[in-house]
């Protein structure tokens, strides 16, 4: 069966390769000039790393699980709020990765071959009739289909065209600053796999190891007028967290501009009425987008590319759309259930004033045998 995949990013690369294996005859287009992924680092969850699982493609990403500690939420001070016992959650969900997304990226591309690529080539409509899909590029066809995955991202320009009521993404009003630096030599720190919240600026940041030698941080912020370059980004976040525990600022002062990346938080303003249109399925960002707070995003885009192979394992043309229902009917309750959640987590890290009091006095009075099982739940994303 004949099966294009528009967008090489890490769901849309996992769901190519596992589709490939299936002895399909997959393309994947790509609208930049080279397959890969920018960015830093990535948090894989166990329930993310299971669906690698089942696509053949978790082997060099479980060589970057995160060690067991003491993970959680802490005030600016890095004075604990919720800390739980992360070694009695990986025991009995699992534990998550913490991997650099370029070395990911290329780990997922590995199986596929390069000729079933195509990139330079940006996908602008898809024009479905009863015997297959037309692919659009440039105002010419590339290529016929059987089934397209529509994988092309927070922005899909697919997900518009199959849903033009649906009122598309909708900004949140915060922004997302994400580093990557090499550790400082002798440094020990309880702060790892936390995340420090301040009920006075309702801003929040976290911090990863990746791997023995680097470590990945991000934060989250109001954003006031249009996202700041990296440069100003950076200054303003050294400001605003200048009286935060003292490796908080040095971390983000260690980071050179050119290695900070920077974006406003979105997510789509409502659920989608469905994944699945006929010979069309959307994946990953372009099917729930997000706020990045639960660390699902590429676990759900995982789990989506994992649900479509097992879906559309032995099918002809003719079972297409009846296969792709299913892919719908088994993801969209969940993906939109962690969404909602997401969206809950977001609002409640960044509370200010006296609800946000409140919520970290809430916070400090949970047993740690409950806030392990949170987090496990958390983990299993249930």
């Amino acid at each position: 069966m004949r099966i294009v995949v528009v967008g090489a990013g890490l769901g849309g690369v996992a769901a190519a390769v596992g589709l490939h294996r299936l002895g399909h005859e997959v393309t994947l287009f790509e609208r930049d000039a080279e397959l890969r992924e920018a960015g830093t680092g990535i948090v894989v969850m166990p329930n993310g790393l299971r669906a690698l699982d089942a696509l053949g493609l978790a082997g060099d990403v479980r060589g970057h699980v995160l060690p067991a500690a003491r993970a959680g939420l802490r005030d600016w001070r890095g004075r604990p709020l919720l800390v739980t016992d992360a070694v009695q959650a990986q025991q009995e969900i699992g534990t998550p990765a913490i991997i650099d997304r370029a070395r990911l990226h290329r780990a997922l591309r590995a199986p596929l071959p390069a000729d079933l690529a195509r990139t330079a080539t940006p996908v602008e409509r898809l024009e479905p009739d009863a015997a297959g899909v037309t692919v659009i590029s440039d105002g010419n066809p590339v290529a016929r289909a059987d089934a397209v995955i529509a994988a092309d991202g927070l922005g899909s320009k697919l997900r518009g065209q199959l849903f033009p009521g649906h009122p598309g993404l909708r900004r949140t009003g915060r922004m997302d600053l994400r580093g990557m630096l090499p550790r400082p030599p002798g440094l020990v720190t309880d702060l790892l796999a936390s995340q420090l919240v301040d009920r006075r600026s309702g801003a929040m940041f976290g911090l990863f190891p990746v791997g023995e030698n680097h470590l990945y941080w991000f934060t989250d912020s109001a954003q006031h007028g249009p996202p700041p370059g990296a440069d100003e980004a950076r200054r303003q976040m050294l400001s605003l967290m200048a009286d935060w525990h003292p490796l908080v600022t040095s971390l983000i002062e260690a980071t050179p501009p050119a290695d900070i990346h920077v974006d406003p938080i979105t997510r789509l303003a409502e659920p989608l009425p469905s994944f699945a249109a006929g010979r069309i399925a959307l994946l990953g960002d372009a099917a729930h987008a997000m706020p990045p707070d639960l660390g699902q995003g590429a676990s759900q885009a995982f789990e989506d590319a994992a649900a479509l192979t097992r879906h559309l394992t032995g099918a002809e043309p003719a079972d297409v759309a009846q296969r792709l229902l299913r892919y719908d009917a088994e993801r969209r309750p969940r993906a939109n259930r962690i969404m909602r959640a997401a969206s809950r987590q977001s609002r409640l890290t960044c509370w200010t004033g006296v609800p946000a009091w409140i919520r970290d006095a809430s916070l400090r009075a949970v047993p740690s045998r409950l806030a392990t099982r949170q987090l496990a739940a958390l983990w299993h994303a249930q």
